[in-house]
């Protein structure tokens, strides 16, 4: 044979040789392991994954595998955790062994570990404690900020009256309510509707909440081995967070000026008061940049999930006319036209509560809900797994149950209503996730929800422009965003 045979022999050899040596040591480190698909070199299962509806592709699989499975993104491991019992057992009966933050390379090079949403450990239990301590104190679920909602939902419908019921797209509108709300608490001021820089940053925030869903940023994920070669659309989502975090950044420095300690204003002020009390303590986790980052985290989620929820369910009414006429009828009966709603109304108003819910439980805004991680090995079942291994929680498998919620591919308030028209809590019902790594702003979002949904609709009746059943209503990847329409508002 000659020297080039030879040599393209070896080389063949040398191939099948580490590829038979990666699939054994994977075989090998996979025993006890809940099961799975076989994975391949260097990809992992990302040929079995749909990178267009990525939680569609995990169920699949776990009609095979089950409610616990193991996949590889690339070359990480991932145990799929798949329906509300699952979740309960692993979320919330053992939650301290899950309440770390996943491996996800997207969020790992966006955020270095830093802010509260993506941050681990030490430095995540500091910051989550304050935030939440900050929040009440600043009357999270309580009266104080209620009229901060209140006030911006007034300044919302004034917004809305101008467009004087011509077609309209809502994005941008819709966004500026609970951004306004988020401004408040962080920063103790708001902005005018029509202020370009604020228009700037709502562009800025509903690209990248856009990007998240690219094919391009999924193989980023999925393949992080290879990402620093990536061109696409990722550098893109990082140019965007560096602006947001420049805008934050000029804020907290205009704080730095005026700190009074005894008398904060806002989130802001709080966290640099703590700063300074933590100065002389080396285990202290707050400075300047888990700030940043904290607010960029709050400012970003804070906006963007209720203002899409927002986007949606007035989309999702519009397609339901009769569920419009019930919740004008309500609103009529309970409210009238003479007050702005409050949350108190909530529990005087089942159907128009019933119809909240299932907006957010019919979008599954979240599907694959914030990867989780284990913070030691953990017996689960028979099966161990190992300290650091990425959690996938779906959401999806539980808001969409064909026994809690039947014909869950409807959208129907009776889900939540039972069969005297009361409203009807549900356990399944977890857009926020649960456990020690739910939502932050859970209670802010549902209250803004209800009060932004009651005070659109005391003012106006909704006209679709076209056949609104005509939208397809589209399910995807990271997140499920609603599509494009125009609206119009016709003042009631």
């Amino acid at each position: 044979m000659d020297p080039l045979g030879l040599t393209t022999t070896a080389l063949l050899a040398g191939v099948l040789f580490l590829i038979f040596l990666s699939l054994w040591n994977q075989r090998f480190t996979r025993r006890n392991l809940p099961p799975g698909p076989t994975p391949l070199p260097l990809i992992g299962n990302i040929l079995q994954v749909d990178l267009k509806n990525i939680a569609a592709s995990l169920s699949q699989l776990a009609k095979k595998y089950g409610s616990i499975y193991t996949i590889y993104l690339g070359t990480q491991r991932v145990v799929v955790l798949h329906g509300y019992n699952i979740l309960k057992k692993t979320l919330m009966d053992q939650g301290d062994g899950f309440m770390d933050r996943g491996f996800l390379p997207i969020f790992e090079d966006t955020f270095k570990g830093q802010g509260i949403t993506f941050s681990r450990g030490e430095k995540w239990k500091q910051n989550r404690r304050f935030s939440l301590m900050t929040l009440r104190n600043f009357g999270m679920g309580k009266r104080s900020i209620e009229e901060r909602v209140q006030e911006e939902a007034k300044c919302l419908v004034e917004e809305l009256r101008k467009t004087k019921g011509q077609p309209t797209d809502p994005t941008f509108i819709l966004a500026c309510a609970p951004c306004n709300v988020i401004c408040s608490v962080l920063f103790h001021d708001r902005f005018k509707y029509n202020d370009e820089k604020f228009l700037y940053l709502m562009n800025l925030l509903n690209e990248n909440f856009r990007l998240l869903n690219s094919p391009w940023i999924q193989l980023y994920n999925f393949l992080p081995a290879f990402r620093v070669y990536f061109p696409g659309k990722h550098r893109k989502l990082f140019q965007n967070l560096e602006e947001i975090k420049c805008f934050i950044l000029e804020n907290i420095k205009e704080h730095q000026k005026t700190l009074d300690s005894n008398n904060p204003q806002d989130y802001i002020d709080c966290y640099l008061s703590k700063m300074q009390q933590e100065k002389g303590n080396p285990q202290s986790k707050f400075d300047l940049e888990n700030l940043t980052m904290t607010g960029a985290n709050l400012f970003f989620a804070g906006t963007e999930t209720t203002s899409s929820t927002l986007r949606y369910g007035l989309l999702l009414i519009l397609q339901h006319p009769e569920i419009q006429a019930k919740i004008h009828e309500e609103i009529d009966h309970v409210i009238g036209h003479n007050r702005v709603p409050s949350i108190k109304d909530r529990q005087d108003m089942p159907y128009t509560d019933a119809v909240v819910h299932e907006v957010q439980r019919f979008i599954d805004l979240l599907p694959l809900n914030v990867a989780h991680a284990v913070t030691r090995d953990i017996q689960l079942q028979q099966y161990v797994l190992p300290k650091g291994t990425t959690i996938f929680p779906l959401l999806s498998p539980v808001l969409w149950d064909s026994k809690e919620f039947p014909n869950p591919d409807l959208f129907d308030p009776q889900h939540f209503l039972d069969k005297n028209g009361k409203f009807k809590k549900s356990d399944y019902f977890i857009p926020f996730s649960i456990g020690k790594r739910s939502c932050l702003g859970e209670g802010l979002a549902r209250m803004e929800l209800f009060l932004f949904f009651a005070t659109i609709l005391q003012n106006f009746t909704l006209k679709s422009v076209g056949n609104p059943n005509e939208i397809k209503n589209k399910r995807g990847g990271v997140t499920n965003l609603p599509p494009w329409y125009q609206i119009c508002f016709l003042p009631r």
